[in-house]
């Protein structure tokens, strides 16, 4: 039998939903937001553990959607076209809207992977989750969210990534804890600079490595880039100092992944 359509943007599910744009409730629930039949679709192919799943029929137009609905192994919940745009992070939704639980990787927990990224407080949640799709698309095996910087379930980072934030592992931990368990690994470290005397096309790593960014503003520091085996710049021909940090990602990893 169906649940009972919401009708108001009142009711306690749709207001705890409404909750979770803000990071705070995001953090003390461990629950975020997934927006969109496409993402929506990924979670649930991924395992992830869903708390709800909210649609609406008036929007929902897709027959995939449609047929997403009647694969969860519970009921998911119908609310009005105006409760979900009440909900919705952009304008024209697309009508569903899942409730997910956070998943905490520890680096204990991490198979052993042949290429990994590692940014070190990046800023711009755009930027993790087009590198987390960047990585998809090369077959990076995890990324690795070093000192903080973005929440990695921030809308955006969610929305970025297209759906491979659900396939990739990601590790939230501390620089000095990476380094310790990239050593204990045996990973060979390739750090990034504008100083770097190395042009990024002369170098082949070597497996396993990890390459390793720093933030959008100040990039790696003297300490981290003294921790790297090697480190490489990408030359600048034109009037522009440096790149956007997912696109310098995206020409590295494509350079370095054979």
């Amino acid at each position: 039998m169906q649940k009972p359509l919401i009708t108001s943007p009142g009711n306690p599910l749709i207001k705890q939903a409404r909750a979770l744009r803000q990071k705070k409730a995001r953090n003390e629930s461990g629950l975020f937001l997934v927006e969109g039949i496409h993402h929506v679709g990924e979670a649930v192919e991924a395992g992830w553990e869903i708390e709800a799943i909210l649609y609406a029929s008036g929007v929902l137009t897709s027959p995939f959607a449609h047929d997403l609905i009647t694969r969860f192994s519970f009921k998911p919940q119908p609310v009005t076209s105006q409760v979900m745009e009440s909900l919705a992070d952009k304008e024209n939704p697309q009508g569903i809207i899942a409730i997910v639980h956070q998943k905490k990787t520890q680096l204990k927990d991490l198979k052993p992977v042949a290429h990994a990224v590692a940014l070190v407080s990046p800023q711009d949640p755009g930027n993790v989750g087009t590198i987390l799709r960047s990585m998809d698309a090369v077959g990076a095996g995890a990324l690795f969210l070093l000192d903080g910087g973005v929440e990695l379930y921030h809308p955006t980072v969610v929305r970025a990534s297209m759906g491979t934030l659900f396939w990739k592992p990601v590790i939230q931990t501390s620089f000095d804890n990476f380094r310790e368990w990239a050593r204990a690994g045996n990973y060979q470290l390739v750090g990034t600079s504008a100083r770097a005397s190395q042009d990024y096309r002369t170098l082949a790593p070597k497996n396993p490595w990890i390459l390793m960014l720093g933030n959008e503003q100040k990039g790696l520091s003297a300490e981290q880039v003294s921790a790297c085996d090697v480190t490489v710049s990408l030359p600048m021909q034109g009037r522009v100092s440096s790149l956007n940090l997912a696109v310098a990602a995206g020409v590295l990893l494509y350079e370095f992944v054979k």
